[in-house]
């Protein structure tokens, strides 16, 4: 049975560019890669605040949009730090230095230099959160409590702004967000404003534009994307639970053992399923999802990556003018 729900968005964005930008990011950043790979490794080593230079697509937004939720006025605007620091929470090195690599890629154009970031990775986390099974226990108590102290390690660093690049945590983020004192950016919210911004135009005339959520689970999707999507008038079609056993968590199987043709074709047939039921785009909400199929492949012009928005949003942040 699928599951189908309503969902809208709000303001900002290059969406209309970043349909097609999932596997696009690598190759824009092809060029600086030799340069960043100095500051990965740093990355790694220890969360310390760095700063590189790089090369950027000029199709990526540049000036604040005052309709981005970074330039919104609240009890966090006060609160940001002078320097525009970007704090980088993570719990796989995958996504975080993937997170890392765009948002300097992105941010420096013109000459101009990258905003600093503060980074604290830890893979050990996401162990812990996937034994209690998306459950509260006192597995994954303890867990939250370690992304707590990381999130004041890095509010204390002076950060201005607080992302987790790995989509899994986002399914806690209300638990680690509270009483943070700065602006604790949601995946699914930068994703659903830039759709909202992007005007999309429903591919069936006299229905609601509908957006596909692609995810290995299903409590992530819910809690990450459709209730975000929801709130802003769109309809989201997520597959059933049939697709879900012989399509998608097959190809993630397949991505893992190393057979690369067996996962494309799998990951294909997904998101088939889903365009063909009229959705306009569809959001790869899951990090293993991200990468299956070659940059090429004709079907990532209709797919997203969220991390994109999520580097963006953040670049906005750092850069509204503070005292």
């Amino acid at each position: 049975m699928s599951l189908q729900r309503s969902i809208a968005i709000s303001p900002r964005c290059s969406l209309s560019e970043s349909l097609h930008r999932v596997g696009g990011a690598r190759r824009r950043c092809a060029s600086c890669r030799s340069q960043s790979s100095s500051f990965a490794y740093s990355a790694r080593l220890s969360p310390i605040v760095l700063k590189t230079y790089s090369a950027i697509d000029p199709s990526e937004p540049k000036n604040l949009d005052p309709s981005s939720s970074a330039s919104r006025s609240g009890p966090h605007s006060a609160t940001c730090h002078p320097s525009g620091t970007a704090g980088v929470m993570g719990a796989s090195s995958t996504s975080s230095l993937r997170f890392l690599e765009k948002f300097v890629c992105w941010s420096t154009r013109d000459g101009e230099e990258s905003p600093p970031f503060v980074i604290c990775n830890d893979p050990l986390v996401k162990k812990e959160l996937l034994s209690s099974g998306n459950q509260l226990t006192s597995d994954s108590s303890i867990a939250l409590g370690k992304l707590r102290q990381k999130r004041l390690f890095l509010e204390q660093s002076g950060a201005c702004c607080i992302v987790m690049p790995c989509q899994f945590l986002h399914a806690w983020h209300d638990e680690i967000s509270q009483g943070c004192s700065v602006p604790f950016l949601h995946v699914g919210d930068c994703v659903a404003n830039e759709l909202k911004a992007a005007n999309l135009k429903p591919v069936e005339y006299g229905s609601n534009v509908c957006v596909g959520v692609l995810a290995t689970d299903d409590t992530l999707a819910r809690k990450c994307y459709l209730d975000k999507l929801e709130r802003q008038g769109f309809e989201v079609l997520c597959p059933d639970e049939a697709s879900m056993q012989r399509t998608v968590l097959p190809s993630v199987d397949a991505f893992r053992k190393g057979d690369m043709e067996g996962a494309r074709n799998l990951l294909r047939v997904s998101l088939q399923v889903l365009l063909v039921r009229a959705v306009n785009t569809v959001i790869l909400a899951s990090d293993d999802l991200v990468g299956i199929l070659p940059d090429d492949d004709p079907l990532l012009k209709k797919c997203i990556d969220p991390l994109d928005a999520l580097v963006r949003e953040a670049i906005v942040c750092t850069r509204i003018p503070r005292p």
